[in-house]
């Protein structure tokens, strides 16, 4: 490798690494290059090649890389070249004194060209007579209102203006002026000739300067007046023509400099010209340049009348234009004293006018959205007085309001009031879309609009803004972009509701992109997601993501940088704590950044949760620093939800233990803050305790304050007065202290467990047992049972009804959890607690589930459903996908689970709890019947089992707690179907409702998803109809089939009905198959089954699984064949991936057809979120994943009746293989495979040849009949399956008539060829004949080249030698599948037919004679 020269190198040394460097051949880092210089004229092109290459080797240019071609300049600008010198003519022998005395502008040389003017012709003009002494002074203001403004001949002084304007006043005209015409606007038009006749003074055009000779002036007079003459001589029409004519050849450019030159010579006749030049474009008409004669009133009235017309009809489209400006029209009139205001100038004071009304647009187009300062849109009509500030001068001034355009560019202004109030204006906008207003009557999304525009740099640049002001608005727009109050506020309803504290991350939706860069490079050298998402620019990480892009443009630290430093006023830091709750709860990664973002936390903690503070001395003060904050608490909350290592770090490094302590220690009104803030922080905190409870963390602070906590139950009843203006707030505290407790029970239940396992452990890593152990809280279920029965005998009283409601399910849920745990104690009591239990179902749950406000409530179930409410009929608020949302706004207006008059919180605890004590008491289990039997329940029921909901994040949390009430039905259906005959009655329904739930199970419940395919999916309770005789009516029903049609259809070895008989009882092994097959949820279940069992040392986040789709996919009954096929199928080579099938494949597939055979015959309506494509697609893979699999006995007699199923009447309807099926990019794809598996293992085989068959049908796309009769035409010679074997009718195949000509060529082909005959392809060969005989014969017309194909292969036909085969094209009539060859012939040919055949073979004949 050649080294740099150094300092020390001698001249040897340089020329030593000079050879070196030439010896190696390495490039060089600089080049030289011979460039052209432009200033001697010297040209790059080919012309100049070889004395650039000559001049290179004399001259040496030196170019480095990426060096500009041009120096910058160094000065302040070059000198500039003339650009008449080239021009100049100079003669070599020119005296330099001569040309200098020529181009001499001296003064000398000025004056003595001087020539006195001839003025004895000029006439005289004496002063007036006067009867004063001396004349009278002038005055300005006198000449103001007595002196024309203009004249005629140009700008005059004031003296001679005020001469003219006495002789005006004396009744004389100045002599010069006697021979001027006088003009009116009506008669001074716009023409090159207007003077020609009256003006004799010469031509406006022509000077006569390039004539040589003394006397060029006379003879441009003498041309002037030979044109008058000959312009006199002609007509008017004559003139006209000539116009046109000249019009015609000369350039338009030259044109307008005429008449340029013409309104410079005449100014006085030009304004009322330009004026209709302006209304009507006058270079339309071909009277416009006519010669203004004698009699011009009446050319004036030929030119006028079109341009009348023309204006007309623009006024008709676009309205009268608005009138000129009047000195009347000012508001402040212009006094005559004032300089430079003795003329108007309307286009100057336009602007002062009153504006215009708004436009009244009776047009169906969009029209540009306009908003004040509040956000509200204001109506295109509307006219808003001007004192409101919301006119300005933009595109529309006549209407009030601000586009975002315009918002847009005030926000960047550099005055500060502007920038503030675009901000703020932006924030009213954002925070009314996010709240729906504008869906109703805005076409687009705002939002989205607002950050494709670049709304996200636009406020991340505003918060650096070092005007506080404009600051502060911008935080307030960036809370208004992310958070959304209402969804906080429905997310905190839910919080003590089974599971509520969980929550979905809101993480917008993954979207595959496909990264050119890697295809074709091996895995290890492809980039990680990570590097990948680092390699990002800001634009593309903000546009799939809004909080990942504000966390990339380091938004956290300058938050913290405004907290710590700026410190502003109470309103900035609320937002700026509900921005960091809402980045928190987008994934656990952020709300690790936010933790980890240095010296943020550290500020929060100790500005706005401080260890002590003193009262405020305002209700609303100047600062909250230094005071303790509800939404600082909500912010540490939601950070611990994203992991248990989170909310470790809270409770120890930042020291949130202690102001847990601090706060709670003391009754609400005890702490110095406002009653509503400090209940407010209180409940915050009690849910930040519970979070970590939930996680076994922070129970030592349930011993240290357990007497508060009795305090504040034993005032349960005290705190709920209906007559307490803060109710609300109570009652959320109370809930939240119900779910503190209700965690630090499931974490006691959880002690005994772990001490003994870290015993056992051995030194394997287990979870130490917390401190709080069972003893500790059993003594707090007695009180909270009174509370229980207390609340409810309140419901009877209507002013303590809403209330009861509400917290009754909480205690329900503790009760749950302290059963749940009880039963799992060493010190475990059976007899006692049955008796506990039967005295709370008497006591409590029975009276409660009778009551007739529950039973009011129960009536709201299918009301109040998200999933039977499939499409509400309401406009919901905006949400885009990079930043997705609860869509809540508007939420608790209308039936839904968070309203009050929802049954879903208290019939899941309810559930809940009937789940724990029947599985201690299983005695007690019929007593709770009247709940599944109910109307109600049983009419919810049906309607979920009719329903097809959809995912989003929209839905996703309200869908989960629905999820939980529709399993906890079927877990107590489960328990009573067997024993109860009343419950067993509606066993289908049930079955039915878990077979649609399974699929729409969220991430987080895989464990219900197990125990429901452990439990009810497989079991033949549920499976009513397998000993109730359904089999049987199957095979009933298939002889009634048989004896309607009295067809044999497909050969099945063994009817249907003793299938489902074989598969029912095989249910037990079929589900073992399945859970196998789903092993890989296996870790997935372990984790939902420790948060939904509470085993809360074991739960690592409350942050459920990112919300990707369900649990399982919709066609997991098509799993087992799925799998089989990825691992053993066809591969990309064309072969199979595996030559044999792996052990226990054949029992797999049978177990998977024996269950999908049920589905279909009973449980057709699971199974309907499946196009009937897609159940073919899935299917197909028994003969793709092998080549002998679809040929074993029972597989074979499964797959019939699956196929017979598939091809009913209704079902073949329905079968539309034009629509890509879910997975697959298209139906076409999957049929090749099956083409060559069949040509390559088929040996015949008719259920394959039935499958092939099947895409074959006449109302489907050619491109697969094309593949048959032309890549694998091969087949068609083993494709034997005949018409009794198909079970689809042959009008299908044959009717209508085929329109692909290819097609019809490759019919005609086969046939003739005997490539298709009767005894290979007996289906096959009657569609051909059908389709090819309708178009030999065929009546319609039709282009050329059909015709000439029909008539080709009717004559073709005619002379065949092959007589059947001529036979059977000429005679086909109809298809008849019973008959021998499966169609019906004519005896001889219709007439019609017969004729059309003469004409073709006499057409034919005459042409062969012509041809001889």
């Amino acid at each position: 490798m050649l080294r740099r020269p150094k300092p020390t190198d001698s001249e040897a040394d340089l020329l030593r690494e000079q050879e070196r460097f030439l010896t190696s051949g390495a490039p060089s880092a600089a080049n030289v290059v011979r460039r052209p210089d432009k200033r001697r004229g010297e040209a790059g092109g080919e012309g100049a090649e070889h004395q650039g290459e000559d001049e290179e080797r004399q001259r040496d240019v030196v170019t480095i890389e990426d060096l500009p071609d041009q120096l910058p300049s160094l000065t302040p600008a070059p000198a500039k070249k003339s650009r008449f010198k080239a021009s100049r003519v100079t003669f070599e022998d020119e005296d330099a004194g001569v040309r200098l005395d020529t181009h001499d502008t001296h003064i000398s040389a000025v004056l003595s060209r001087i020539v006195e003017r001839d003025t004895s012709s000029t006439p005289i003009s004496l002063p007036a007579l006067t009867g004063l002494a001396f004349p009278k002074v002038l005055h300005r203001s006198e000449t103001s209102s007595q002196v024309p403004l203009s004249s005629p001949g140009g700008k005059k002084s004031i003296f001679a203006r005020q001469i003219a304007a006495q002789r005006v006043k004396e009744g004389k005209t100045p002599l010069h002026c006697a021979p001027e015409a006088v003009h009116t606007p009506e008669t001074s038009m716009d023409t090159d000739q207007c003077d020609a006749v009256g003006d004799s003074s010469g031509p406006r055009l022509v000077c006569g300067q390039g004539l040589a000779g003394p006397d060029s002036s006379g003879e441009t007079i003498r041309i002037h007046r030979e044109n008058q003459a000959k312009l006199q001589a002609m007509s008017r029409s004559e003139i006209l023509d000539e116009q046109k004519k000249l019009l015609s050849q000369l350039d338009p450019r030259l044109v307008e400099f005429v008449r340029s030159r013409k309104a410079q010579s005449d100014p006085s006749s030009a304004s009322p010209s330009k004026h209709l030049q302006v209304k009507s474009g006058n270079a339309n008409f071909p009277l416009e340049n006519a010669c203004r004669e004698s009699d011009s009133s009446s050319a004036a009235a030929l030119l006028q009348k079109p341009q009348e017309v023309e204006m007309e009809a623009e006024e008709e489209e676009e309205g009268p234009p608005p009138p000129a400006v009047t000195e009347e029209d000012l508001p402040v009139k212009p006094q005559r004293e004032w300089v430079h205001m003795n003329k108007l100038e309307p286009e100057k004071l336009e602007w002062m006018r009153d504006l215009p009304a708004p436009k009244r647009k009776g047009t169906k187009k969009a029209m540009q959205a306009r908003f004040d300062f509040a956000g509200t849109l204001i109506p295109p009509t509307e006219d808003l007085p001007t004192h409101l500030g919301l006119h300005h001068h933009g595109e529309e001034p006549e209407r009030a309001g601000y586009s975002l355009q315009e918002l847009f560019l005030l926000s960047r202004s550099q005055l500060i009031q502007q920038r503030t109030l675009a901000l703020s204006t932006l924030a009213n906008i954002l925070a009314k879309a996010r709240a729906g207003e504008y869906v109703s009557v805005l076409t687009g999304s705002i939002v989205s609009t607002l950050l494709d525009a670049g709304l996200l740099f636009l406020l991340r640049f505003a918060l650096d803004d070092s005007v506080e002001g404009a600051m502060s608005a911008a935080v307030h727009a960036l809370k208004a972009l992310l958070v959304c109050a209402e969804d906080e506020e429905c997310l905190d309803s839910t919080f003590s509701w089974f599971r509520g504290l969980a929550s979905f991350p809101l993480l917008p939706s993954a979207q595959e992109e496909e990264d050119e860069e890697d295809e074709g490079l091996p895995e290890y050298m492809r980039d990680t997601p990570k590097e990948k998402e680092e390699r990002k620019s800001d634009h593309d990480v903000a546009r799939q993501d809004v909080v990942k892009g504000l966390l990339k443009m380091k938004l956290l630290p300058r938050l913290r940088y405004i907290l710590e430093v700026v410190r502003p006023s109470p309103r900035v830091v609320q937002d700026i704590l509900e921005i960091l709750t809402r980045i928190a709860r987008h994934s656990s990664s952020s709300a690790t950044q936010v933790l980890d973002c240095p010296r943020l936390m550290e500020t929060v903690m100790s500005e706005f949760l401080p260890p002590s503070w003193t009262m405020p001395s305002l209700p609303l003060p100047q600062s909250v620093y230094g005071l303790p904050l509800a939404s600082n608490m909500k912010l540490l909350r939601v950070l611990a939800t994203s992991g248990r290592h989170a909310c470790a770090r809270l409770l120890n490094s930042l020291g949130v233990r202690e102001r847990l302590s601090s706060l709670l220690s003391a009754e609400p009104s005890e702490l110095l803050l406002e009653s509503t803030e400090a209940l407010r922080i209180t409940t915050e905190a009690y849910r930040l305790w519970a979070v970590a409870a939930g996680y076994g963390q922070a129970c030592k602070l349930y011993i240290d304050l357990y007497p508060s906590l009795v305090k504040g139950l034993q005032s349960v009843h005290r705190l709920l007065a209906p007559s307490d203006p803060l109710l609300p707030l109570q009652i959320q505290r109370t809930l939240a202290l119900l779910c503190l407790l209700t965690q630090v029970t499931h974490t006691a239940g959880c002690h005994q467990e772990l001490q003994a396992g870290m015993v056992s452990s051995q030194g394997e890593e287990c979870p130490p047992p917390p401190p709080v152990s069972w003893g500790h809280v059993t003594g707090l279920q007695a009180p909270l049972l009174g509370h229980l029965k207390g609340f409810v005998k309140n419901l009877d009283i209507p002013e303590q009804k809403e209330s009861s409601l509400v917290v009754i399910p909480a205690y329900l849920a503790y009760l749950e959890a302290y059963y749940h745990q009880l039963s799992r104690q060493n010190c475990f009591k059976p007899l006692e607690t049955l008796q506990e239990l039967e005295l709370l179902t008497s006591e409590v749950l029975l009276p409660l589930m009778s009551h007739h406000v529950v039973q009011g409530l129960m009536k709201n179930l299918k009301s109040s459903s998200v999933v039977c409410n499939v499409q509400p009929s309401h406009l919901g608020p905006e949400t885009i996908p990079s930043l997705p949302g609860l869509a809540c706004p508007g939420l608790k207006d209308r039936p839904g689970l968070v309203v009050p008059s929802s049954p879903f919180p208290l019939l899941t605890s309810l559930g809940l709890l009937l789940e724990t004590i029947t599985s201690i008491h299983k005695g007690l289990s019929c007593k709770f019947t009247g709940l599944l039997l109910s109307e109600p329940v049983i009419g919810y029921l049906q309607s979920c089992s009719q329903a097809t909901p959809t995912l989003s994040h929209t839905r996703a949390w309200l869908l989960r707690h629905e999820h939980h009430l529709l399993y906890l039905l079927l877990r107590l259906a489960h328990r009573l179907v067997p024993t109860e005959p009343q419950v067993a009655k509606h066993a289908s329904l049930y079955h039915q409702v878990a077979l649609v739930l399974l699929p729409w199970l969220l991430p987080g419940s895989e464990y219900l998803a197990h125990e429901l395919l452990s439990t009810i999916i497989f079991s033949k309770d549920f499976l009513s109809e397998g000993h109730s005789g359904g089999p049987e009516a199957v095979e009933l029903g298939e002889l009634k089939l048989q004896e309607e049609t009295q067809e044999h259809t497909s050969p099945s070895l063994q009817t249907v009905g003793a299938l489902l008989r074989e598969a029912c009882v095989q249910l037990p092994s079929i589900r073992g198959c399945f859970l196998t097959h789903l092993a890989h949820l296996e870790p997935s279940v372990l984790m939902s089954r420790d948060a939904l069992l509470g085993r809360n040392p074991w739960i690592n986040s409350h942050l459920l699984p990112e919300l990707t789709g369900p649990t399982l996919p919709s066609d997991w009954p098509y799993l087992p064949l799925v799998s089989l096929y990825e691992r053993s199928g066809v591969s990309d080579g064309g072969g199979l991936a595996m030559e044999e099938l792996p052990g226990g494949a054949l029992q797999v597939v049978i177990h998977c057809l024996q269950w999908l055979l049920l589905l279909e015959v009973w449980r057709e309506e699971a199974l309907k979120v499946m196009p009937p494509v897609a159940k073919l697609a899935r299917l197909s893979c028994v003969f793709l994943c092998s080549s002998d699999l679809f040929l074993e006995r029972r597989v074979q007699k499964l797959t019939w009746g699956l196929f017979r199923l598939l091809t009913r009447q209704s079902r073949l309807d329905s079968l539309d293989l034009n629509f890509p099926p879910p997975g697959l990019a298209s139906f076409q794809d999957l049929y090749s495979a099956l083409l060559t598996q069949y040509e390559a293992v088929s040996f015949g085989d008719p259920l394959f040849g039935c499958w092939v068959l099947l895409p074959l049908q006449r109302r489907y796309s050619a491109t697969m009949k094309l593949a048959v009769f032309g890549e694998h035409v091969g087949m068609l010679r083993s494709l034997g399956v005949t018409m009794g074997q198909l079970s689809i009718p042959i009008e299908r195949f044959t009717s209508p008539p085929e329109d692909s000509l290819p097609l019809l060529r490759l019919y005609f082909r086969s046939l003739v060829t005997r490539i298709l005959k009767p005894c290979w392809c007996p289906v096959l060969y009657v569609v051909a004949l059908s389709h090819v005989n309708s178009f030999i014969f065929s009546q319609d017309a039709a282009a050329q080249e059909v015709e000439a194909a029909r008539r080709s292969m009717l004559s073709k036909i005619y002379y065949l030698t092959d007589e059947v085969l001529r036979n059977h094209l000429l005679l086909f009539r109809l298809p008849q599948q019973h008959l021998e060859f499966g169609f019906d012939m004519y005896d001889q040919l219709p007439p019609i037919r017969a004729k059309r055949l003469e004409s073709v073979i006499r057409l034919r004949g005459s042409g062969d004679d012509k041809g001889d």
